[in-house]
């Protein structure tokens, strides 16, 4: 099966630092390579209700159908998410939250599905110590051992304001090879030996 990436860019504006990031990691993909590009924000998508143990859970329609059929479309997923206090975007939250939906409504298949594909994490950041970001990470390493995902790790840049993360010369130059790594298998960290 040929790697078909969905970037999921959770910034509550477009054309940020994190967006930036990711377009310049994505840039380094063999030509070839399917990318699908969704604007968390810009979709018709509600707030997360949890309605898993009430009887007839509506069926995905608008932007969660969308999300759903891309999600499992993709075998790498990129949650693209400035970090905000200390941890993904709401938006990018929203959307991992309707995984719980997906887990049994519309098809109690999804974590089957998802697993043995990869979770990436892509984001910039007002620090310079990598440690702030940690609970993004941990977010998405978890969320991805849960999934029996690849956890392919995240890329950190720093910027405080518009277009400053290309000036990131670390960032830029971990983005020329980030994708190209080969993702482990994620484990809760009691997992791991």
């Amino acid at each position: 099966m040929s790697r078909s990436f969905l970037f999921l860019l959770g910034s509550a504006r477009a054309g940020g630092n994190t967006e930036s990031l990711a377009r310049a990691a994505a840039e380094q993909l063999p030509a070839g390579t399917g990318q699908r590009w969704l604007h968390l924000a810009g979709l018709d998508l509600p707030d997360f209700v949890d309605g898993r143990h009430a009887p007839g859970q509506p069926e995905a329609s608008g932007g969660e159908s969308q999300l759903l059929e891309a999600t499992l479309a993709a075998t790498d997923i990129v949650i693209a998410s400035p970090l905000y206090w200390y941890s993904v975007s709401s938006y990018a939250k929203r959307y991992l939250d309707y995984w719980s939906k997906w887990l049994r409504t519309p098809d109690p298949e999804f974590r089957a599905k998802m697993a043995g594909r990869t979770l990436w994490g892509v984001t910039a950041m007002g620090h310079t110590e990598e440690v702030v970001a940690r609970p993004l990470e941990l977010t998405l390493r978890q969320t991805a051992a849960y999934m029996g995902m690849r956890f392919g790790g995240v890329l950190l840049g720093s910027a405080t304001r518009p277009g400053q993360v290309l000036e990131d010369e670390q960032a830029m130059t971990w983005a020329k090879t980030f994708f190209q790594r080969d993702a482990p298998l994620a484990r809760f960290p009691h997992e791991e030996g």
